[in-house]
């Protein structure tokens, strides 16, 4: 039976103690893996000419993501490109690490640039939050491919989360099907954004916009995010034996997401608006 390991970490990002453990590696359609921990999503894509990883987690994810790889019959070393869906510690904090032990590129989207390569700084919000420094190899812009192996994956900038928040779209050939696979960055307003007259992020309201136009353009079958608990990546990995289709084929659940957090930003903007104008 698997052991799993319990590793506690300081969360900056919203100031509290975050636990997590280690998760199966799992495939969830064609040559798209899963290898984060139970609460921060990594993925795996395969090719015949390297692999490539998006997000690393925190430092004390890394190990756990190594572990998930190979299980899988698969190894670091062949990790080619390392990507990521946004600028928060949670999700890049083990990029230097992970370019260590790989000797990877990081391709990093616009705007978050700068937050990686100086280790945290020039966050909205998260001013306190550092980590180790990675160099970014190559700074990417909306709608960009990263090509490897005969797959493409297409970068979309999503902002507000972070200011280069990256939503990755790829298509995965499973048997005779070929699906549409979504990566979402986040779409989430966290606590103490401030979506009116924000003075460290001026556009934050227009590019939370901005992003709900992209993501319900995208065609979506496997939905996927940043987070295991945006498509319920436990229930749906409890359900891979005995499923009769694939769980993480989920163009509902796609669609029912990005409504109910688009609906959360309205309601927290029109919240902070009408507290401006005194009603």
């Amino acid at each position: 039976m698997r052991t799993f390991i319990l590793i506690v970490v300081a969360v900056l990002i919203g100031g509290s103690a975050h636990a997590d453990e280690a998760f199966p590696g799992h495939r969830i359609v064609g040559n798209t893996y899963y290898v984060g921990s139970k609460a921060l999503a990594t993925y795996l894509i395969t090719t015949p000419e390297g692999h490539i990883l998006i997000n690393s987690g925190f430092e004390e994810t890394v190990p756990l993501i190594r572990a998930s790889v190979e299980s899988l019959g698969f190894k670091m070393r062949d990790v080619k490109v390392i990507l990521e869906s946004h600028a928060h510690s949670d999700h890049v904090a083990g990029h230097a690490l992970l370019k260590e032990m790989t000797g990877a590129k990081v391709f990093v989207m616009r705007g978050d640039e700068g937050v990686i390569g100086s280790g945290g700084v020039g966050q909205y919000l998260y001013n306190d939050s550092r980590w180790p420094a990675c160099e970014v190899d190559r700074v990417l812009k909306d709608r960009e491919e990263v090509k490897l192996g005969g797959t493409t994956l297409v970068a979309r900038l999503t902002p507000g989360h972070t200011r280069g928040c990256t939503t990755w779209a790829w298509r995965a050939t499973e048997g005779d099907k070929t699906y549409n696979v979504v990566v979402i960055g986040s779409p989430n307003v966290n606590p103490g954004y401030r979506l009116v007259e924000n003075k460290d992020y001026p556009a934050i309201a227009a590019d939370y916009a901005k992003t709900f136009e992209v993501l319900k353009s995208l065609p979506c079958d496997i939905f996927l995010g940043a987070h295991g608990e945006y498509y319920g990546m436990i229930a749906k990995h409890e359900r891979l034996k005995d499923a009769a289709k694939n769980p993480f084929l989920d163009p509902d659940g796609y669609r029912d997401y990005v409504e109910l957090k688009e609906k959360a930003f309205r309601k927290t903007l029109g919240e902070q608006q009408a507290s401006k104008s005194g009603k």
